[in-house]
């Protein structure tokens, strides 16, 4: 994630209200499985390794430290101010962990490693990703899984090759209300009704580049051996072409992801547009807008995607799936989350009554209806969804990896061989865009 989303990280701090907890054991994958414990009845440790201690490392950091069995035996990372200032930092934690420079060196000298969690920048996500499988470990690879795709497609061969666990970190996929709203509210009660459209956007201010402390400057030579040209492209690879994915990869990752798990299918074509309207330094879009069509069973729906990175208005980043019953508005904030039933849907009222969900008290008060334009459809009713947790946002996808780990009962929530399907799509809006043209996507090359 960038540095202007860290800050978002901490918003889910409420309790459950009363009945969620039966809610999320209904709906979560890893309901029923004996997942953390050994037959003594204690919790299995896990020694692991994390590879990247940037700005998305830092945020995994903070949910690996209040994981239960996890011993962190060793951190990563090219640049000696965040390898150091972490390992000095854990220290004073109580948490002793080894400093590497690179991956190689923590495969040669780590023996006892039963995973990893890879968060450096793209390019090195499929190098690292597939080394690490093919030495017998697990592992957590943060999305994008690589910059191209084929780096995505040889790190799903190398996880089938090995038999060993790829999660890819596209972690609404186990975050609770995501789940619930997905298999109790859109599958089994249908509240949409028949699904026509969704979109999602993720929008933000101007903001400075990263800098860094001129007396940590990497020499050039070591910035060329792990392949950036200079400080400047090294703090800010996300924007070079060659690094990253631009905001498409970096943010639309996440929600690009969420239209195909919530829709159940691949799309047929994506049309886009964007620039580099604003940031003359930079290589990505900064700008961005993409529509995708899915065929759905009941008939054609879309989707449109927009980051923009010039402005935050529009209510920052969320999702929403619109059909001719009912809209369910998501974000990973739970206060954004809405839903809204239109007019000609049954009512609700027993969805209520289950805890399923609940009227929201900034609902529009039924006699708003008269003042609308008749041109115009009246204010919808709005409800809640009665599902909070108490975690870190990449605490529950963290789990389910560790969780499958230790049993092979549980299935990932997002393996890599799943997750591909996604990341194809992702690229094919980076190469319509650059294209000024529609592109035609088949199912079966969405397959790895």
């Amino acid at each position: 994630m960038v540095k202007e989303s860290i800050t978002r990280r901490d918003f889910i701090g409420t309790t459950a209200v009363a009945g969620a907890g039966l809610l999320l054991a209904s709906c979560s994958p890893d309901a029923g499985s004996k997942t953390s414990a050994t037959k003594g009845g204690a919790l299995s440790k896990l020694n692991i390794a994390l590879i990247g201690c940037g700005a998305e490392g830092q945020v995994l950091l903070e949910s690996l430290l209040v994981i239960e069995g996890i011993h962190l035996v060793a951190i990563v990372d090219i640049w000696d101010y965040n390898r150091d200032s972490n390992v000095r930092r854990l220290k004073a934690q109580g948490v002793e962990v080894k400093g590497y420079e690179n991956y190689e060196d923590l495969l040669a000298h780590e023996k006892d490693l039963q995973a990893v969690i890879v968060a450096t920048p793209d390019f090195w996500h499929a190098p690292i990703t597939n080394a690490c499988l093919k030495a017998g470990l697990h592992v957590y690879c943060e999305k994008m899984m690589s910059n191209t795709i084929e780096g995505a497609r040889s790190m799903v061969q190398t996880m089938r090759a090995t038999g060993k666990l790829l999660q890819i970190g596209h972690q609404r996929r186990s975050n609770p209300r995501y789940v619930f709203a997905l298999n109790r509210l859109v599958r089994d009660a249908k509240i949409c009704g028949r699904l026509t459209a969704a979109n999602a956007q993720w929008n933000r201010a101007v903001t400075d580049d990263f800098g860094w402390p001129k007396k940590f400057t990497i020499s050039p030579e070591k910035l060329a051996q792990y392949g950036y040209k200079d400080m400047h492209q090294f703090r800010n690879w996300r924007w070079f072409k060659g690094l990253g994915g631009g905001p498409l990869s970096d943010l639309g990752a996440h929600q690009i992801d969420i239209f195909n798990w919530w829709f159940g299918v691949t799309p047929t074509s994506v049309m886009a547009s964007g620039g580099v309207d604003y940031y003359k330094n930079h290589e990505w879009y900064d700008n961005a807008m993409v529509v995708y069509e899915y065929p759905l069973p009941t008939g054609m729906a879309r989707a449109f995607y927009e980051v923009l990175t010039t402005t935050s208005a529009g209510g920052g980043y969320s999702e929403s799936f619109m059909g001719d019953e009912g809209t369910i508005k998501m974000s990973e904030n739970p206060n954004v989350t809405k839903l809204y039933r239109e007019d000609r849907a049954p009512a609700w009222d027993d969805l209520v009554a289950k805890n399923y969900l609940r009227a929201s008290a900034t609902a529009a008060p039924p006699s708003d209806a008269d003042k609308v334009d008749v041109r115009e459809t009246a204010p919808l009713l709005q409800y809640d969804i009665p599902v909070t947790f108490n975690k870190k946002i990449h605490q529950p996808h963290l789990e389910n990896f560790f969780n499958a780990i230790r049993d092979a009962k549980v299935k990932l929530n997002c393996p890599a061989d799943e997750a591909f399907s996604s990341e194809y799509v992702i690229h094919k809006a980076n190469e319509a865009i650059a294209a000024r043209k529609t592109i035609e996507i088949t199912a079966e090359e969405t397959k790895a």
